[in-house]
């Protein structure tokens, strides 16, 4: 009875308050990991005028160590989800965090574009453990309609870290030197790891909190992976994009230079984690109402696809706040849409699965992001500027869920067995 208490959201003994606290505690944690996740790979992008005038960079080097960040961090997807889904997500998250933060610190003691090269390759690796460890988190600790909130406040933590990035790191490096950005981020993800593992969580009856056998041949066979794999590659490329070069294009534009960059680029990301936020709360609002949930998930896309549309009006505007607010609005669309991404795969794949269907969808996004990364170096170096790459991401999300359309034409919902676990000091 308690079980089903728990599994009903109903909590009124002393074990399904427990259950309920647990589960937000994990949801807080995986909230922290993957802010400091977003704040360890934006550090670079922040401090590119400073680090380019130091090491004497091009655009072209700049664009190479994005790439191998997206090259690692793809490849290392097709793992990292495998991975959680085998050993847990306690043991495997941990990891992780330890070792994407161990990473981080190591840019300070680089000095050549090799050794910069060569951190981003392993922070690049040890941080796609992230993505498939919070959408499992959700799908295992969560039922259907609560889940769409999980995901929703999960999908908000890199717009935090993207948020809170740019408003500290460049008056930090201003005053200690851009190597202290490096070692706090990474020391912060280490607090991290020793509060994590001093926490110990109790399975209940969740198969998926455990290691689980995963036939790869049948994720891959699978038209609902295809789907969530395009959709990942279509929206990916705008985000990382934006992560990359969204500080440059402040820069070029509006003369912005290190210490004022932040303000602006933190009023995106503010705005992009508001977008998060309701692309949880949107389709669980639908679904309450009495929606069906192939209706309320293909309603939800559609807002945000056409929601993104007026991003390359940027061009032509005159002040960075206005641009700040149009590319805000680009961004806010962007998380709702990936947030119902997220929830679309845990909406057709069983808990136990979800780290390798996800694994195996961000490994296609990073790998295809790739591709924007690179163009915008060419288009640069031609004198094109950014209005290209911002046409290709206006237009990504109407395209991304056309495909979903075609692939899955009636969203159908597996159901979660389990129960909410219990979460204990040790």
């Amino acid at each position: 009875m308690a079980a089903d208490a728990v599994r009903d959201g109903v909590t009124g003994d002393a074990e399904g308050q427990a259950g309920n606290r647990a589960r937000w505690v994990i949801v807080a944690m995986v909230f922290v990991a993957i802010m400091l996740n977003y704040v360890d790979r934006q550090i670079l992008a922040l401090l590119k005028p400073t680090l380019e005038a130091e090491f004497r960079w091009s655009d072209q080097d700049y664009a190479n160590m994005g790439t191998a960040f997206q090259v690692a961090t793809a490849f290392a997807f097709l793992g990292t989800g495998w991975f959680i889904d085998r050993v847990g997500l306690r043991r495997g998250f941990g990891i992780g965090v330890g070792v994407w933060s161990l990473a981080g610190m190591a840019h300070a003691f680089a000095t050549t574009v090799t050794g910069f090269l060569g951190a981003r390759v392993v922070l690049g690796v040890a941080e796609s453990i992230g993505t498939p460890a919070a959408v499992k988190s959700a799908a295992t600790y969560f039922n259907h309609r609560d889940r769409q909130i999980a995901l929703g406040i999960g999908n908000t933590a890199p717009n935090v870290g993207a948020v809170l990035t740019p408003a500290l790191i460049p008056p930090l490096a201003v005053a200690f030197g851009w190597q202290s950005a490096f070692l706090l981020a990474g020391g912060l993800g280490l607090v991290w790891v020793a509060v994590w593992f001093a926490l110990r969580v109790r399975p209940v009856a969740l198969d998926a909190i455990t290691a689980a056998p995963v036939r790869w041949r049948d994720i891959l066979r699978s038209r609902r992976t295809l789907a969530i794999a395009v959709a990942k590659v279509l929206s990916d490329q705008v985000w990382f994009f934006m992560l990359l070069w969204l500080p440059d294009l402040f820069h070029r534009l509006f003369g912005l230079q290190q210490g004022t960059l932040g303000w602006p680029i933190a009023l995106t990301y503010g705005l992009a984690a508001m977008g998060a936020i309701s692309g949880g709360v949107l389709p669980a609002r639908l679904m309450a109402r009495g929606w069906s949930v192939n209706a309320a998930r293909k309603s939800a896309l559609l807002v945000y696809a056409l929601l993104v549309t007026p991003v390359p009006l940027v061009m032509s505007v005159d002040s960075p706040w206005s641009a700040a607010l149009l590319l805000g609005l680009g961004l806010f669309a962007h998380q709702g849409f990936s947030t119902n991404v997220f929830g679309l795969a845990t909406d057709v794949t069983p808990a136990r699965a979800v780290g390798s269907t996800i694994g195996i969808a961000a490994f296609c996004g990073n790998l295809g992001s790739i591709g924007m990364i690179q163009f915008q170096a060419w288009a640069l170096a031609r004198g094109l500027g950014y209005t290209p790459a911002l046409v290709i991401c206006a237009t990504s999300y109407l395209l991304a869920l056309g495909f979903i359309q075609l692939l899955i034409p009636r969203i159908v919902a597996v159901e979660h067995d389990g129960d909410a676990p219990a979460i204990i000091a040790h």
